[in-house]
């Protein structure tokens, strides 16, 4: 088992950054794939970026392409989503995600965390 909580997320001006936190539980963190995932009002969870288990590879939705940078630190348990250059279509809630596979689509997700708001005001 896998548990995933989130912290980070907040309040921020267009252009702005935050960086969101997943630390998890559980021995097995740094033998899964770890990723971020996003849902506005009104839509579909979307996929937003992942990361391998050892860190070495990652893939992003194309829209945060260049603005975001998905990391972890499997000495901490931790997977981070650095954001910048934020802008009001970012806002959502993020959730962290977890998978014994590849994670680009909910359905291949094993573990879910709660969420944590962004709001990016214009």
């Amino acid at each position: 088992q896998v548990q995933l909580v989130e912290s980070g997320g907040g309040l921020v001006q267009a252009g702005g950054s935050l960086r969101l936190s997943c630390a998890a539980s559980g021995r097995t963190f740094s033998v899964v794939n770890m990723g971020w995932f996003r849902q506005a009002p009104g839509k579909e969870r979307e996929f937003v970026a992942t990361v391998d288990q050892s860190g070495d590879t990652t893939d992003y939705t194309d829209s945060v392409k260049g603005r975001f940078t998905i990391s972890r630190d499997n000495a901490k348990n931790t997977v981070y989503l650095q954001m910048n250059s934020l802008k009001p279509e970012d806002t959502a809630v993020y959730y962290c995600a977890a998978g014994w596979g590849s994670i680009w689509a909910v359905g291949a997700v094993d573990y879910w965390g709660r969420g944590t708001q962004v709001t990016v005001s214009s």
